[in-house]
């Protein structure tokens, strides 16, 4: 299908794209890497069948600019994440967020002010230790990474798109997501930031989870080889009021490999937070293999 996000939004590092459909209580979905808003192109239209939905690509990801010296930190999308709602004039929207978009909305809920009616976080980087695998062996040889030839980084980064599904793409949509990768240019973009991605960052605010009291749901793919289901009883444990709910058979990419039946909890009325004031107080068992992003 046609994905446009025909909205732009400028940041000091180049322009973000968006788009929003639907009317009703808004919901912001967040992608992570190496995706793109294309990932929602299931759920976002039948959320906005009662919802009014918000989609948008990370700076230099997707439809969004790709340029030399773009900070692509997750500190950066998280400030971008809030300048975006502010854009929007959203002041308390539903947050839904994958892999590392659960990291850039935690710390636009628990560093930038950012203020959320509930939070759906699923096979996301949240904390603890996930800067391993594919991340750490391009932190560590960023260089080397950066001078593949073309075939052999498109088959890394092809390589890398399918283990997250665990029950492989539709004709096509591997495509959609290997086309912003490709090229000179995408080449340095994928590195760029891959490079920036860090630890230290979801560090900065584990010690609040515990003070996040508005609703939380946890979704995780069973066979999530990415984010192996112990990351997500490590969430659990830190924010113990939160929903948690397991999608078997399926892997890193709920939105490919379960679309309905992420939806259905997504339509589900989430329950009330532990606590009945602001919300937030403020202002891992072997599952599957322990493959990282």
């Amino acid at each position: 299908m046609e994905w446009t996000l025909g909205e732009r939004f400028e940041t000091p590092d180049g322009a973000v794209r968006w788009a929003v459909m639907g009317r009703g209580d808004p919901v912001v979905l967040v992608h992570g890497t190496p995706y793109s808003s294309f990932l929602w192109r299931d759920v976002a239209p039948a959320l906005a069948l009662t919802r009014r939905v918000f989609v948008f690509d990370h700076l230099g990801f997707g439809q969004s600019e790709q340029s030399e010296g773009q900070d692509l930190s997750l500190a950066a999308h998280a400030r971008n994440f809030s300048r975006l709602l502010e854009h929007w004039e959203l002041s308390r929207p539903s947050v839904v967020a994958h892999d590392i978009g659960g990291a850039v909305a935690l710390r636009a809920l628990l560093l930038e002010g950012a203020s959320f009616r509930d939070l759906t976080l699923f096979d996301a980087v949240s904390g603890g230790q996930w800067e391993r695998g594919l991340f750490q062996l391009i932190l560590s040889q960023a260089e080397v990474f950066r001078q593949l030839p073309g075939y052999a980084h498109e088959a890394l980064v092809a390589s890398h798109l399918r283990h997250a599904t665990h029950a492989g793409f539709r004709p096509g949509v591997l495509d959609t997501f290997l086309a912003p990768w490709r090229g000179a240019q995408g080449q340095a973009a994928f590195y760029r930031q891959y490079s920036q991605i860090r630890q230290v960052d979801t560090a900065a605010y584990e010690h609040l989870l515990g003070e996040i009291s508005l609703p939380v749901r946890l979704i995780w793919g069973r066979e999530d080889r990415i984010l192996p289901p112990r990351y997500a009883e490590w969430l659990h444990e830190r924010i113990p009021h939160a929903e948690l709910h397991w999608i078997e058979d399926a892997g890193h990419l709920l939105q490919e490999d379960a679309p309905a039946r992420l939806l259905a909890h997504l339509t589900a009325p989430l329950t009330t937070s532990a606590s009945s004031g602001d919300p937030l107080k403020r202002g891992v068992g072997e599952e599957g293999r322990d493959e990282a992003g």
